[in-house]
């Protein structure tokens, strides 16, 4: 036993400031998620007169992979003089039917919506995908509403 030693450190003093420091990196204080990014617009036509197929988008306004879809919003605008762009019956336009999960496909999937209990008059439609954090996604081309009284 003339030969072993018991293991000891050259400077405490060093290890105990390695440690520290290793304790101490890092950044502090909550995570930060990441902003989600929007979803690209749905594909959307009548199947009906008053029915919407839908195939729900598979990638975000980035092209990356899209999770996270919490709701589908069909958007309404009253008839005007000219046909609105997307953006605008986004903008100024009211939601008038909305379906959340679990009654939605995943990303990519197709959805048909019945739309016969919508009462409204002659205008324009559009649709959103809306993901988690209520992100609204890019709107879908613009559709014509024709009035159920006909």
């Amino acid at each position: 036993m003339f030969g072993m030693r018991s293991p000891t450190l050259a400077n405490p003093t060093l290890a105990i400031t390695l440690s520290l420091l290793a304790i101490q990196c890092g950044r502090k204080g909550d995570p930060i998620p990441r902003p989600r990014i929007p979803a690209q617009a749905m594909e959307v036509r009548l199947d009906a007169l008053r029915r919407l197929r839908m195939v729900l988008p598979l990638a975000d306004a980035n092209g990356g992979p899209l999770v996270g879809i919490e709701s589908v919003r069909v958007i309404y605008l009253p008839l005007g003089l000219v046909k609105p762009t997307p953006e605008e019956v986004f903008s100024r336009g009211e939601v008038v039917l909305e379906r959340r999960r679990p009654d939605l496909p995943g990303p990519g999937g197709i959805f048909v919506l019945d739309l016969g209990s919508l009462q409204r008059s002659q205008g324009w439609i559009v649709v959103v995908a809306v993901r988690l954090g209520n992100v609204a996604g890019r709107p879908s081309e613009v559709l014509p509403w024709i009035d159920p009284a006909l």
